[in-house]
């Protein structure tokens, strides 16, 4: 799997749902804006709903519920990661990465424009609230 850089400074998950679909950034933000979900939309990063409504018209299943992070060891082969989690005025916010796991190997997707690698192993920098399956 193929990290997708977001464009836009509040796209990542647009990003994080092209990189589940193994397509281009610009492909999914225009199915998202279709099902009326734009990146500078607060709701897709701070409401689970948008992304899980994006990821069934891209064909892709998630779990209906969201898991607490305990350890990477316990993380599914494919989930989406609320990570940068914190409040602001009484709502919750988050970074959406993906987490994959191949085989012996494992690692996030994480779309923020900044940084240098995109495919991150550095998992104890990562700080994830919690996580939606991503079933195959």
């Amino acid at each position: 799997m193929k990290p997708v850089i977001q464009e836009e400074t509040t796209g990542c998950g647009i990003a994080a749902s092209a990189a589940l679909a193994g397509l281009s950034y610009q492909q999914v933000k225009q199915i998202a804006n279709a099902l009326g979900i734009y990146a500078d939309d607060e709701s897709l990063w701070s409401d689970s709903q948008y992304i899980r409504r994006l990821l069934m018209k891209l064909g892709i299943n998630s779990s209906p519920q969201q898991t607490s992070f305990i350890n990477w060891n316990q993380l599914p082969d494919r989930a989406l990661l609320a990570t940068k989690w914190h409040q602001q005025e009484g709502r919750s916010f988050w970074h959406w990465a993906v987490f994959v796991r191949d085989g012996n190997n494992a690692y996030v997707l994480d779309s923020k424009q900044a940084l240098k690698n995109h495919v991150r192993t550095d998992f104890g920098r990562i700080k994830p609230k919690w996580f939606i399956e991503v079933i195959r």
